[in-house]
């Protein structure tokens, strides 16, 4: 059984590290990369299928024709992967490989070993090594840190990493509805993962695990206008998950509308 990662691509054309993913999969054949082009408008997608022909079996491409965002991107991805019967667990890292092969490889490690449902990386968490991030993003980030805590109501330190791994049972609670924001879906995902297992429970089924390296990249997507509107979109998302959106869908429920990504989405997928 194999491990998919999902690299959601936006422009990233001269920042992808080509020779550091092909030569990660063709010296590791329990995992498979799928690639999601989020509708670039430079060259991404020729440098993914160039990827591809270095490594055919083990690298998936899903173009996204329309710029939908991050959130819509993993989505794609992870239902794509589970249309994969050798898939056995489904995570995410970020294209810019701010969070290394390492240290994804040790949260799937965990992820096996503790049998776990979700396994996600940790920039906060007592024990991280080498993290480094600028001093303003590291003020604005525990600013919006708040924000999230009471949102959410869990002990989570760092719901923003950009590293997580999650058991194939679980993906379809996770990935069957589409997020209700580009770019904070990770807060969206423990909520449904909250809702879905109880308060009670969530947090002995999933684990925070400190990251050994982690390195913000600039030339992030994320503007100082989509910062502004941090707190807001947050509030949107509470108000989404605790006032509309109060169906308890079950697991059952969610397999059964849980499918492979079809025309209707304007999605081309090359496996």
């Amino acid at each position: 059984m194999k491990t998919g990662i999902i690299i959601p691509c936006y422009n990233e054309e001269k920042r992808l590290n080509t020779k550091a993913f092909v030569s990660f999969i063709q010296e590791h054949s329990e995992y498979h990369l799928c690639f999601v082009n989020d509708g670039s408008k430079d060259n991404t997608l020729e440098v993914l299928y160039d990827m591809k022909a270095q490594a055919p079996q083990a690298i998936s491409i899903v173009d996204v024709k329309k710029n939908s965002g991050k959130a819509t991107a993993v989505r794609a991805g992870a239902r794509f992967l589970f249309s994969m019967p050798e898939i056995a667990h489904i995570g995410f890292m970020d294209a810019d490989l701010s969070t290394d092969f390492r240290d994804f490889k040790d949260l799937v490690k965990t992820l096996k070993r503790e049998n776990k449902l979700v396994v996600f990386g940790s920039r906060n968490a007592q024990g991280s090594g080498a993290i480094e991030r600028n001093f303003m993003r590291n003020v604005f980030s525990k600013f919006v840190k708040q924000f999230i805590l009471l949102i959410l109501g869990l002990p989570i330190r760092d719901t923003q990493c950009g590293a997580k791994v999650f058991s194939r049972s679980i993906v379809p609670v996770v990935y069957e509805e589409a997020f209700v924001s580009r770019w904070l879906f990770d807060v969206e995902i423990f909520l449904r993962l909250k809702k879905f297992m109880g308060a009670a429970n969530v947090m002995s089924n999933i684990t925070e695990q400190p990251l050994m390296r982690w390195v913000h990249v600039e030339d992030s997507k994320l503007g100082m206008r989509d910062a502004i509107e941090i707190p807001g979109r947050l509030a949107h998302i509470w108000f989404n998950y605790n006032v509309i959106n109060t169906t308890d869908r079950t697991l059952a429920t969610a397999e059964a509308n849980f499918t492979l990504v079809s025309s209707e989405d304007n999605i081309a997928i090359a496996a």
